[in-house]
């Protein structure tokens, strides 16, 4: 790659206040996330992905080549099943060990998030050279001393304001949510990094190293997650503003050719990612959700992020889509008004204040490969789409507190400044704190989720798979019998009830409810096991046979469907068959003892 002319920022400020701020900033955000190391795994889906999936465990040459090639529940995240590797490497299946590697990785991205805030909110108050040197972007003045004590101030208002807000608090404390802290991280890197490549002086191999290594944190966020496939748009804003690296056709030809590599890395994190959703089956078809109603959601979301981040009240682990869904119904044509009406004001006042329009448009960017327009699951909205998004209102906040701050403001307005925003921060981090302790367990999480929504059959269904594992079967019968009478199209809770039918020897009971959740979603490959147990129970093989089979190419990891599909092969004399299957049983799941001892039967029989 060609050196590109470098874009001279204002100087940094000395080493020592900025690196004691980013440690304050890390010990503050683990203060408030402590809550989240004392909790343990949820059913919700750490079964799946965590608990019963044991391709991951280790960092063998086995368990990287599962990590780089599978697509495990909708995803593409080999750095994310790498950092799982790890922890099980670490800690084996303690949780304790897995909440700290989250919350460490928060912790650094706050870090990382203030030093990028307090070059950005340098630049943005520096004063652009007059005329700007010809094929580059405006060059910027240094910010004049006594500014900068109260810039650092604002950059570490901002980087706590994302930190610490509540609605941090399910990608840190979920454990499953580790594809959002790890890719945040990769992408606050990335951008770090091009921000040190912008300001580097002399072209060379020092500023080409900077650029490449900003394109390889980009490589390893979209590894970790493909949200971050946002980044190249986000760069392009950043050289609008703060940077001002763009002053006419030569040098907004540089900055577009700079983005090239980006744009092809994020162009091909899109198709995998888009390959992974189908093949997991998680996309809504457009059958269930046609696009007046995807549009309506995504006007819904924009402006439910916004209301949230002011005002975190009401946090849920689950916002449930309403079905059916009425696109008139009154939030959406109000959400559609307001973010309408924000984005017009922000092109109003666009040459004024330019960074509201960046701002603005860099959090609608972050926000649209979630906000539903390529909807799947069952949520309208959940708090951890916002973890990217925030970055940019966190960092105008920050712009907003800097100004108030400055050397022309009095010395009382600035300690009136001071204490609001240390105000702000302490009301945010008590509240994220206090969420943070409702993830302890599941029962605690979705007993909190019932009673702010007593309506959402899911969250009924949720509570009543976590009660399940506490021994409460009583109790976690009548809420699955809940949640199918709020939501009846809700394929798990007929799942989950047909097991603890099946339990209490209510064959026919059981089997007609794995049915039931075959007929909503013919992919679920637990239900397509359980029926096959159900059929086997009553002698009919060939039939559960063909279930098993379903089950195994649904999730051709999971060790106990290899194992069901052998036996029933067995049972029907076709050994070499069953060979393979309890064979591969073994491999998947080291030290499954029936799958072993099916095994050596089998092999007994053939004669080996």
């Amino acid at each position: 790659m060609s050196d590109f002319p470098p874009q001279p920022t204002a100087h940094a400020p000395p080493r020592a206040p900025v690196l004691g701020l980013a440690l304050v900033v890390i010990v503050m955000t683990f203060a408030v996330f402590f809550p989240a190391l004392q909790a343990g795994f949820l059913d919700w889906d750490e079964e799946p992905l965590l608990i019963k999936n044991f391709a991951y465990r280790g960092l063998g040459p086995t368990q990287l080549r599962w990590m780089v090639s599978t697509t495990r529940m909708g995803h593409y995240m080999p750095m994310t099943w790498i950092s799982y590797g790890w922890d099980y490497a670490l800690w084996g299946m303690k949780p304790f060990g897995y909440h700290l590697t989250n919350v460490l990785v928060h912790g650094a991205s706050a870090a990382v998030l203030y030093l990028i805030a307090l070059r950005l909110l340098s630049a943005a108050f520096s004063s652009p050279l007059s005329p700007p040197r010809e094929g580059e972007g405006g060059a910027m003045l240094p910010l004049p001393v006594g500014e900068r004590a109260g810039v650092r101030g604002a950059a570490l208002f901002a980087a706590l304001l994302w930190a610490v807000h509540p609605l941090r608090v399910e990608s840190v404390a979920w454990i499953t949510e580790r594809r959002d802290v790890l890719s945040g991280l990769f992408f606050l890197l990335a951008v770090l990094a091009y921000l040190a490549y912008c300001r580097q002086e002399a072209p060379g191999p020092r500023r080409r190293g900077l650029y490449w290594l900003s394109l390889g944190c980009f490589a390893l966020g979209l590894g970790s997650k493909g949200i971050v496939a946002t980044l190249p748009a986000v760069l392009l804003l950043l050289d609008v503003f703060p940077l001002r690296r763009i002053s006419d056709r030569a040098s907004a030809r540089r900055v577009l050719i700079e983005k090239i590599p980006f744009a092809v890395l994020a162009l091909a994190a899109v198709a995998v990612g888009f390959w992974a959703v189908v093949r997991g089956g998680g996309m809504t078809p457009l059958s269930q959700l046609g696009w007046v109603e995807r549009i309506a959601i995504s006007f819904y979301a924009l402006g439910f992020y916004l209301l949230k981040t002011v005002w975190p009240a009401g946090l849920a682990p689950l916002y449930a889509l309403p079905a059916p869904l009425d696109p008139a119904a009154w939030p959406f044509p109000l959400s559609a008004a307001l973010i309408v009406s924000i984005t017009a004001a922000a092109v109003a006042l666009r040459r004024r204040w330019p960074a509201l329009l960046v701002v603005w448009a860099a959090y609608l960017v972050m926000l649209l490969p979630v906000v539903g327009l390529a909807h799947n699951g069952y949520q309208i909205a959940a708090d951890r789409y916002t973890y990217l998004p925030a970055l940019s209102l966190a960092l105008l906040a920050g712009g907003i507190v800097a100004s108030a701050g400055r050397a022309r403001a009095t010395g009382r307005f600035r300690i009136v400044t001071a204490v609001l925003a240390a105000l702000v921060i302490a009301s945010l981090g008590a509240a994220a704190w206090t969420q943070a302790r409702l993830w302890h367990d599941g029962v605690t999480l979705w007993g909190h989720a019932v009673t702010l929504d007593p309506a959402s059959g899911i969250a009924h269904a949720n509570l009543g798979g976590e009660l399940i594992h506490k021994g409460r079967t009583v109790e976690a019968t009548l809420e699955f019998e809940k949640a199918i009478v709020l939501r009846p199209n809700y394929p798990e809770a007929h799942l989950r009830l047909g097991v603890l039918r099946a339990q209490g020897g209510d064959v026919a009971a059981a089997d007609a409810e794995f049915r039931r959740a075959l007929e909503l979603r013919p992919g679920l490959a637990v239900a397509q096991n359980n029926l096959g147990v159900s059929l086997a129970r009553v002698g009919r093989l060939a039939e559960a046979l063909g279930h098993f089979e379903r089950a195994a190419s649904l999730d051709p990891d999971s060790a106990d469907f290899r194992n069901n599909l052998g036996l029933a092969l067995a049972q029907l004399g076709r050994l070499a068959e069953a060979e393979a299957q309890f064979e591969a049983a073994a491999r998947l799941r080291p030290g499954f003892s029936e799958a072993e001892g099916n095994l050596a039967r089998a092999r007994q029989l053939l004669g080996k």
